[in-house]
């Protein structure tokens, strides 16, 4: 969060401490400040007196240099956010972000594994090196819980409660919550924390759960490059990311009839809305069967 100014920082430092946000976040919203402020710097303007013309020309600055809507739409509500803190801090007298308009994002749904793929993905082998045992329960637990790949790499040991099949997290804005575990993922972890992770730990004072070669917490990129080329062997074709199964495990809940309010939960959706994007999966797939089904289904 260097290279921004004062009160940028005193607007990081809010949402670090009084909104809880995490500290990739906090970057993320870094990095669009900082972006602002570069413009601004070379229209000889600053945070405190740009006008609302400037922030449409930063915006069309972005759009004009391929920026996608998604980021367009994230930068938007960035400077929302950051401006309404200096008019509620009296840092500034006026918002100009009042009448900015986020581009309009098109509905794509979300991208899952079959059934099929799953099973072909998680298939346990005989024999397993430590390395790939930690792989198996990392990939088990990401489909059998529903977590962020966040969630997942700050998992303690005492996170995981196997006797009674749940594990504990922590996730956006620091709020905890429980969600159960199948058996497969309760082996998988198991076998992982009986044996591999005990080898990989090399110091007797580190509980972090996933662990890399060399004994050190697992990182975001580490999970996804692991991912990416254990679906590769395994001769799943279509590309495979961590949050790709997040998005398996709700629709293959709601497939087979799971409540959306349980998921929602256990996804730890704030807004019940977020967590119905994944009922157009679902109906998309009964429409499936039903074609392939019906005799008149054609």
């Amino acid at each position: 969060m260097d290279n921004v100014s004062r009160d940028v920082k005193i607007y990081l430092d809010y949402l670090r401490v009084e909104k809880g946000l995490a500290a990739n976040t906090c970057e993320a919203y870094a990095r669009d400040l900082r972006s602002l402020e570069n413009f601004l710097a070379a229209r000889s303007k600053d945070l405190l007196c740009c006008e609302r013309i400037d922030l449409f020309l930063f915006l069309y600055h972005l759009q004009a240099a391929g920026r996608a809507p998604r980021t367009l739409a994230r930068q938007t509500a960035t400077l929302r956010g950051f401006f309404a803190f200096l008019v509620s801090e009296a840092l500034r007298p006026d918002d100009p972000t009042v009448y900015l308009q986020p581009p309009k994002l098109n509905s794509s749904l979300p991208q899952v594994l079959s059934e099929q793929a799953m099973d072909k993905l998680l298939a346990a082998r005989t024999g397993m090196e430590d390395l790939a045992a930690r792989n198996l329960a990392m990939f088990e637990l990401l489909y059998g819980s529903g977590l962020r790949v966040s969630e997942l790499i700050r998992l303690r040991v005492g996170d995981i409660a196997l006797d009674v099949g749940y594990v504990r997290c922590l996730g956006k804005g620091s709020k905890e919550r429980i969600v159960p575990l199948g058996e497969m993922a309760i082996r998988a972890v198991n076998a992982y924390v009986q044996g591999p992770r005990q080898r990989l730990c090399r110091r007797a004072d580190l509980d972090i759960l996933f662990l890399n070669a060399r004994g050190l917490p697992m990182t975001r990129q580490g999970v996804w490059q692991i991912l990416k080329r254990w679906a590769a062997g395994r001769g799943i074709a279509q590309a495979v990311w961590p949050h790709m199964l997040r998005h398996t495990f709700a629709t293959h809940l709601l497939d087979h009839g799971a409540d959306l309010r349980a998921v929602q939960e256990m996804l730890g959706h704030a807004d019940i809305s977020t967590t119905q994007i994944y009922t157009h999966l679902s109906r998309r797939h009964l429409l499936e069967v039903y074609r392939r089904a019906h005799p008149r289904g054609e």
